[in-house]
């Protein structure tokens, strides 16, 4: 039988962090053949797409040394894993320092508390501007007046453009140039401000609100990744809700990448509670790994601690979505389509319907870090298994379509929280049949966002397999 263990990724640094730092004083380097071997070895045992690359084959070589030489015929730990990736994979990873990735799984980045997207000009030139998403609190944006709708376009005093952006918004520090965007032009203010990252752990509940409207308590939840350490201030919101009488809900998920696949299936039990036991995902392995390792996802009625979940019953939920909204994201919209109306208002999702584990340089199957190879930092997180709905729903490459079609309009973003808020608003004018006036613009074309960069950007995780 599988057994999943959980091991928090904190409680993960606490143990053995420290013992690494002890190791490394005393480093015999890992050579580039070894490491190549071991993602070898992680791809032929756990990759999704194993047969998508004939040299993962389990008979691709007459003998051990003919697979050796192909192991060592690659410069790079980075050249050996692309070519391995099959042509269908977006998402798989490799990093050269697990820490800074255990890190961002547990929420943990540099920070300077503005997160953003990145758009074209209008006017085919080639420039960018940035609008600013939200900004998390206690951070510098904050502490500089950095609000929602703040638009900028230079850094550095230089004009963000499609070549420049990533390098010049890399730094730890550097100075935006604010500026106005009236639906056509951008118009530079004059006024600029410094910016500076520090270390930072985000908090995905970014805002919780019950809100009265015809006599109908209305729940919404603005959730912006799918984090395990955090599953217990999501039962709370939950429970405050279940407080309220709340008997609609709104979960915007428009900016949530993704996380936690068990988070997905508690905060899905959350919202209903009446299918405990019931098939919530069933996970394709790849053909040497479905027999032992395929195990349905089930709704639960306990988090990760045992507590019980707060669950409110509904059998109609409201999820605010864009092009941002990824893995997990889709997965809750997917997950709960066969049981309960799903509404979903904003954009397209992202597409990603595989899941990940890490994998470190140790012995198979479990790959774990308390045995990984001490002499370098080297992990993976390639796609292990994807997940289908219990009426079989996978493969949805291009995302999911939203029911109702709106798209941020970067000149009136809105107040989030607030029930004018565009998004917002139209999934209560669903609601409540308020019936408000369209408003017309012309989406432009989004390049990038502040997540981009980070490791785990559009990553669905799952718990260590042991």
């Amino acid at each position: 039988m599988k057994k999943k263990l959980y091991l928090p990724i904190l409680a993960l640094l606490t143990l053995f962090v420290s013992c690494f730092e002890d190791l490394d004083d005393n480093l015999n380097p890992a050579s580039t053949t070894s490491i190549n071997d071991f993602i070898y070895r992680g791809l032929n045992f756990f990759y999704l797409y194993k047969a998508d690359t004939p040299q993962l084959a389990n008979d691709a070589f007459a003998d051990e040394t003919a697979k050796n030489a192909f192991i060592s015929s690659f410069e790079s730990p980075e050249e050996i894993f692309d070519f391995l990736k099959s042509d269908q994979d977006r998402f798989s990873i490799l990093v050269d320092n697990y820490v800074d990735l255990e890190n961002e799984l547990s929420g943990i980045t540099l920070n300077n508390g503005m997160e953003y997207g990145l758009v074209f000009y209008p006017d085919d030139s080639g420039n960018i501007f940035g609008y600013v998403r939200y900004v998390l609190p206690n951070t510098d944006a904050e502490a500089k007046g950095i609000q929602r709708g703040d638009v900028f376009n230079t850094v550095n005093g230089q004009q963000l453009d499609e070549n420049n952006f990533n390098r010049l918004l890399d730094p730890d520090s550097y100075e935006i140039g604010l500026a106005t965007y009236d639906g056509t032009n951008i118009l530079p203010t004059g006024e600029t401000v410094l910016l500076t990252k520090t270390q930072y752990t985000e908090n995905p509940i970014y805002l919780e609100r019950t809100y009265t409207i015809e006599g109908e308590k209305v729940g919404y939840i603005m959730y912006n990744q799918f984090n395990r350490d955090f599953d217990p201030e999501l039962n709370a919101v939950f429970g405050n809700f279940n407080a309220e009488g709340v008997t609609k809900l709104i979960l915007d998920l428009r900016y949530n990448g993704g996380g936690s696949v068990e988070t997905a299936t508690d905060l899905s039990s959350m919202i209903t509670g009446q299918f405990n036991g019931e098939i919530f995902y069933n996970e394709q392995w790849n053909d040497d790994r479905q027999d032992a390792y395929a195990n349905p996802g089930l709704f639960n009625n306990t988090i990760s601690n045992g507590d019980a979940i707060n669950s409110l019953n509904l059998t109609k939920v409201y999820i605010l979505t864009s092009g941002r909204s990824a893995s997990a994201s889709e997965l809750v919209i997917n997950g709960l389509a066969p049981y309960i109306d799903v509404v979903q208002v904003g954009d397209n999702t992202t597409g990603k319907f595989q899941a990940s584990f890490l994998l470190y340089d140790a012995p198979a199957p479990t790959f774990s870090r308390s045995e990984a190879n001490p002499n370098h930092t080297y992990a993976m997180l390639p796609l292990v298994f994807k997940t289908a709905n219990a009426a079989g729903n996978t493969d949805y490459i291009d995302g999911l379509s939203p029911d109702i079609t709106i798209r941020e309009n970067y000149s009136n973003l809105g107040i989030l929280g607030d029930i004018t808020e565009p998004l917002l608003a139209e999934a209560l004018d669903d609601i409540f049949f308020t019936n408000r006036p369209i408003i017309h613009f012309t989406p432009l074309e989004e390049v990038s966002d502040s997540n981009a960069g980070s490791i785990i950007d559009g990553i669905m995780v799952i718990d260590r397999i042991e």
